[in-house]
């Protein structure tokens, strides 16, 4: 990673209090807990409460991972944070971050890659550390899909959920830390997975209103079958570049958007269900926030040990993707 090995140094996560169960979805479209557990592994998410938006759940996960790091916001560089649910177009939400933490030293942008953008923050953050630009970055996925989620179509509404997870990376001893980033997208795929409306091309209007153009739509068959193909694939090149052995890995923390698709990747990398960090069951889909939470649980729960082999991937709108290899 060029001068500085660059590495997480502290983690956070924060979900909202309110639990949408599949039951509750049952009453509100024809749909059952059995249909989404076995198609997904999905049994509840979180919904913001009617006063919190995205920069509120950021604030408590980087609140968290600040504290873990032993810095207080003043010792932060650069804020950046991924999500497709700002809090509004401008200012970023990494502004409105900034200010609720008081990192006033602080440069800060918003990333847009959808459910890979916490990776990308990842490889965007640690380059500017490895440079010499920055010393302290945090990098936050937060989302509050809740707010584009179309609570009359079964085929999304029962995948999504809100939350923020959040880490500050800095330098690590030699040997230590991010040792590769795969980044990749596919442009041509954008049309599988978005949200039409509020944009230069369709401005919100009564018309996209009418036409639910500004929630998520998705092509869930074809969505399956890319990520199904490239979660798998984008760790093996992740691991190639590393010099890591598939056996050497020690946790495996996936983008948390169904169970099938983390099992397909599992097999890819020969490794057991017990390398997996697995959450989606009490979060569903987060997005940029999946694997921030996920890796912050898994810290939570004694799963990460110094020394660990730890890939994290994901993939997502754009279509997108994106691995990384670290030693803990």
């Amino acid at each position: 990673m060029g001068l500085h090995p660059v590495g997480i140094i502290g983690t956070g996560k924060y979900v909202p209090e309110r639990i949408l169960t599949n039951k509750e979805l049952e009453a509100m479209v024809e749909t059952n807990d059995e249909w989404i557990v076995t198609r997904t592994g999905i049994k509840e998410r979180r919904l913001a409460a009617v006063e919190e938006a995205t920069s509120d759940l950021a604030l408590h996960a980087s609140r968290e991972a600040i504290a873990a790091a032993g810095l207080t916001a003043e010792d932060i560089d650069l804020i950046i944070v991924a999500t497709i649910t700002p809090d509004m177009f401008f200012p970023s939400t990494a502004c409105l971050l900034q200010d609720k933490l008081g990192a006033k030293r602080a440069a800060a942008f918003d990333l847009s890659a959808a459910c890979s953008g916490f990776i990308y923050g990842l490889a965007t953050g640690s380059s500017m550390i490895a440079s010499g630009l920055y010393k302290n970055v945090l990098v936050v996925g937060a989302e509050t899909l809740s707010r584009i989620t179309d609570y009359t179509d079964r085929n999304t509404c029962i995948l999504f959920g809100d939350g923020a997870g959040a880490v500050v990376l800095g330098e690590v001893e030699e040997g230590r830390g991010f040792q590769s980033f795969e980044l990749g997208a596919d442009g041509s795929g954008g049309e599988l997975l978005k949200v039409h409306g509020g944009g230069s091309r369709v401005p919100a209007s009564e018309e996209s209103i009418q036409n639910k153009q500004h929630y998520i739509h998705m092509a869930g068959n074809d969505v399956f079958k890319f990520a199904v193909r490239i979660m798998g694939s984008v760790a093996e090149e992740a691991l190639l570049k590393a010099g890591i052995a598939k056996e050497e890995v020690d946790l495996l923390v996936p983008h948390q958007a169904n169970i099938r698709i983390i099992q397909s990747a599992l097999n890819r990398l020969n490794l057991s269900e017990e390398k997996a960090m697995v959450n989606l069951d009490k979060y569903g889909n987060m997005s940029s926030a999946s694997i921030p939470v996920a890796l912050a649980e898994a810290v939570e729960q004694g799963r990460v040990k110094e020394g660990d082999r730890i890939v994290l991937v994901g993939f997502g709108g754009g279509l997108t993707w994106g691995a990384s290899v670290l030693v803990w």
